[in-house]
Order: C-alpha cells, then sequence, then structure tokens
C-alpha cells in the first residue's frame, strides 16, 4: 500500500512539475537570470507550493501520531549546517545553473525520450555514486 501511495505521490509531482514548466531548462534558467530577462514565474509555483505544504504538514503532524502507511514521520536527524551540506549545496546549484535541470524535473523528463536528459540521468547517479564513496572514507 505504501508502494501505491508513493507512485500516486510520485506522479502528482510530476504532472505538478510538467504544468508549472519547471521540467523545462530554459524556464529555470531564465529564473535564476536575475540580471537578465528575469522570469519570476518559478517563484509563484514554490511559494504556492509552500502555502499548500506548510499548513498542512503542521496541522496534519499536530493531529496525526504518525503517518497513515508509515510507522513514524520521516524528520532530519542532522540540524545543524555543516561543511557536507554546504559543499552538496554549491554542487547542487552550479549543476541546476548551468544545465536548468534537477532530479526532479530530469526524472520527470524521462518520458519525452531527450538523450540529453538521459546523459544528465547518466552523471547525476555517477555523480551520486561518487558522493557516496567520498562518504564513506571519511
Amino acid at each position: 500500500m505504501n508502494l501505491f501511495f508513493s507512485l500516486l505521490a510520485g506522479i502528482g509531482f510530476g504532472i505538478g512539475l510538467t504544468i508549472s514548466n519547471m521540467v523545462d531548462p530554459k524556464v529555470v534558467l531564465a529564473f535564476l537570470d536575475i540580471t537578465g530577462d528575469w522570469d519570476l514565474s518559478l517563484m509563484f509555483v514554490m511559494g504556492g507550493a509552500l502555502m499548500v505544504f506548510i499548513p498542512s504538514y503542521y496541522v496534519l503532524k499536530k493531529r496525526m501520531n504518525r503517518p497513515l502507511f508509515a510507522d513514524s514521520f520521516f524528520e532530519p536527524t542532522l540540524k545543524e549546517v555543516d561543511k557536507p551540506l554546504l559543499i552538496g549545496a554549491a554542487v547542487f546549484g552550479i549543476g541546476w545553473g548551468i544545465t536548468g535541470i534537477c532530479p526532479g524535473p530530469a526524472i520527470a523528463n524521462l518520458s519525452g525520450m531527450n538523450e540529453k536528459i538521459f546523459a544528465f540521468i547518466f552523471t547525476m547517479l555517477i555523480g551520486m555514486m561518487v558522493a557516496n564513496w567520498f562518504k564513506r572514507t571519511q
């Protein structure tokens, strides 16, 4: 049952990314280009998502001891900003700024059968393996 609801959530997320145009690298790069032809539309997408998420999360969390289909709520254990977080955020931001694609939209873009998306996901997976290797060697 948990897998089914995860699938539904993923489908909903992909549909939302597609409708909002967050899967289009040109739109994302225009949003990130604050000194050029800045496109604010993605700010409204992100703001709208937060306006739905934040109250829903806190209302549901107060009323429920645990999620319907899991043993407990997932909450990050790391509460402070550390070196790996800063490095990861910088690498993510550089990659997002260069390509206009991040992992969620890349996966949503798989249906387009675009070789650039496949190359992005392949190199993203390599980057994840390298990051995990560094993490294990620390």
